[in-house]
């Protein structure tokens, strides 16, 4: 079953490394600036956008692209989605696979200077509002919506809201963790609820089921990233150079429609522990960027600027930065030196260079 468990860091983030940290850490960080290395870690955890991280080192496309550069990379993976997070941010680990919202509230909100220099993948259609008994958006005014708190979901109802004159203050939420929300959803007692796949799957084939709001509806803002500690990366850009490399190798192969694809595929979801039915029902609900010049289209575009100002205004109102007294606190700065938030306490950066280079024929 390949659990999007990405989004459950919303949930504990809360009590994580970002609290206390956000207003200081930023500008009194004291470690010794990272050296030229050779040997680095990538974390990652399972979700079917980054699957192709760990098919890529059991394929030897790891090895390949480091050992063009002179350097190792171990991908490694950690079971708890927001532990890789927490791992990244306390040093542990160079780099993480991460989603765009966790980006911003863990370790960029934390103090830890981060570059995203791979837009992987946006959910599609991987999560989405659900109503009983043909209700729509409009319908919900009034009414409690199970949902894990403080989640993508939870992000995800306040943007279909708004698409109606709504605001969360005009619903009441239910915390509901995604092991349990199936259940809830089937009790006659729930008559809404926001969740994500494989969960939101299972709840629409229940009776009187049916979506009214979707990722689908929000094209581009629920991103899926790597993120590289900036620091190691400006020491070390061999490293940004193999992991393009790797990347874009692997879902090229993972793309392809004919057996070796398909083998690849089936590499992924054994790797995920799912049959490639599930996982290709995961990825055609996951606009994956294979293509390096539609990502670095994504990550140019203005309106990357617009999701992660609407990302980190929901995050500051939800009590997300702790400690903050405006959503600029966390500074973000994007490709053609356009930033949000505090420019002297910038810890987000979306890095296209990477990707670029890749797009160009030049890694």
């Amino acid at each position: 079953m390949i659990a999007p468990i990405r989004q459950m860091a919303r949930i504990a983030m809360v009590t994580g490394v970002a609290v206390g940290a956000l207003l200081t850490a930023a500008c009194s960080q004291t470690a010794e600036a990272p050296k030229a290395r050779t040997e680095f870690s990538i974390g990652w955890s399972i979700y079917a956008g980054w699957m192709p991280w760990p098919y890529a080192q059991q394929a030897g496309i790891v090895k390949k692209w480091a050992d063009k550069y002179g350097i190792t990379i171990k991908v490694v993976q950690v079971n708890d989605y927001v532990e890789s997070v927490n791992q990244y941010t306390a040093g542990k680990l160079d780099g993480v696979t991460v989603a765009n919202m966790d980006a911003l509230t863990i370790p960029a909100a934390g103090g830890k200077d981060t570059s995203a220099i791979i837009v992987g993948d946006y959910s599609n259609g991987n999560d989405g509002i659900l109503v009983k008994g043909g209700g729509d958006l409009k319908s919900l005014k009034g009414q409690s919506i199970n949902l894990a708190e403080l989640s993508v979901s939870h992000y995800l109802l306040a943007r279909g809201l708004s698409s109606v004159g709504l605001q969360l203050k005009d619903v009441r939420t239910v915390n509901t963790g995604d092991a349990d929300i199936v259940g809830a959803f089937a009790s006659p007692d729930v008559k809404a609820a926001a969740a994500w796949n494989p969960q939101l799957t299972a709840m629409k084939a229940l009776p009187g089921a049916g979506q009214v709001f979707s990722s689908a509806d929000i094209p581009g803002e629920i991103l899926d990233l790597l993120c590289v500690d900036t620091a190691t990366l400006k020491a070390n850009p061999k490293l940004g150079k193999a992991l393009a490399g790797i990347w874009y190798e692997t879902t090229a192969l993972m793309t392809r429609q004919d057996a070796q694809g398909k083998a690849a595929r089936a590499a992924m979801a054994k790797l995920a522990g799912a049959s490639p039915e599930a996982f290709d029902g995961q990825l055609s609900t996951t606009y994956l960027y294979s293509d390096p010049k539609a990502a670095v289209a994504a990550t140019d575009s203005p309106a990357l600027v617009t999701t992660m100002a609407r990302v980190r205004d929901f995050s500051f109102s939800r009590g997300l930065f702790k400690g903050a007294t405006s959503a600029d606190a966390v500074g973000m700065s994007f490709p053609g030196n356009e930033t949000l938030g505090d420019p002297q306490r910038v810890t987000l950066r979306f890095d296209d260079s990477f990707m670029k280079m890749a797009a160009e024929g030049k890694l």
